[in-house]
């Protein structure tokens, strides 16, 4: 039987969106793994992380929190996944997760200049894309699902980077030859989507912004979900190279 990933969640969605489960079950679905293929430690609610021995990867979730308020929780995990990555344990994170990984292995975490990202976006991938397991081979541009206040403002050292937004000039980026960070959410529907800017709608209207036009731009996002299903065959690939 193949190991399963191992799904951390540093938080939950949106209150009205919470009637569909949390970002475990989503990342699982958008992923195309059936209930034995994950399982799911919620870091954020206290849940201890187990050892990274025996995952075929690791999927990093989104989060309300910021990484740079460096909570405990955080903290730990940050140090759990440089562990993991020194293991050659497959690690992708998301949102959170992308900013998460930057931040342990030395890059810098903190508001956008710019504020907020939210909505479907067009990413365009970057010449190394050419070369990547995840992005090779991508439409010159995709669209993705994004929900961010903070960025990686800075890169960790040695990472390439992969893809961009006209927001973020670090939508993605790769660490040595199994550690991956995506700002996009490919685990976000276009119902996801609307239900976050309705959520954030007072946030929206208090920054100048247009939640109706907003909810009119958002598509489904296809080729982000790619990346994702992606990230889980290289995964598997890599992890019947490994020894044990």
């Amino acid at each position: 039987m193949n190991a399963p990933f191992l799904i951390i969640e540093t938080g939950s969605p949106v209150a009205p969106l919470r009637r569909h489960r949390g970002f475990g079950h989503w990342i699982r679905v958008a992923a195309g793994l059936r209930g034995h293929e994950a399982a799911s430690c919620h870091v954020e609610q206290g849940e201890a992380l187990p050892t990274a021995e025996g995952w075929a990867g690791v999927i990093v979730s989104g989060s309300s929190a910021m990484v740079s308020e460096r909570l405990a929780w955080s903290e730990r995990t940050a140090d759990w996944l440089r562990r993991a990555h020194e293991q050659g344990v497959p690690l992708l994170g998301i949102c959170y997760g992308h900013q998460l990984i930057a931040h342990a292995f030395g890059g810098r975490v903190d508001y956008h200049p710019a504020g907020r990202e939210m909505g479907t976006v067009e990413m365009t991938p970057l010449e190394a894309a050419s070369q990547d397991p995840l992005m090779r081979g991508l439409p010159q541009r995709f669209r993705a699902q994004m929900s961010h206040l903070q960025s990686v403002i800075e890169p960790p050292p040695g990472a390439v980077l992969l893809a961009r937004s006209e927001h973020e000039p670090h939508g993605a980026f790769r660490l040595g030859g199994q550690t991956w960070g995506v700002q996009f959410h490919p685990e976000f529907s276009a119902g996801h989507m609307r239900g976050y800017i309705l959520a954030r709608q007072p946030a929206l209207v208090q920054e100048g912004r247009s939640p109706a036009a907003m909810l009119q731009g958002v598509s489904a996002a296809p080729i982000a979900r790619r990346v994702l299903r992606r990230f889980c065959a290289h995964a598997r690939g890599a992890g019947s190279q490994r020894p044990g």
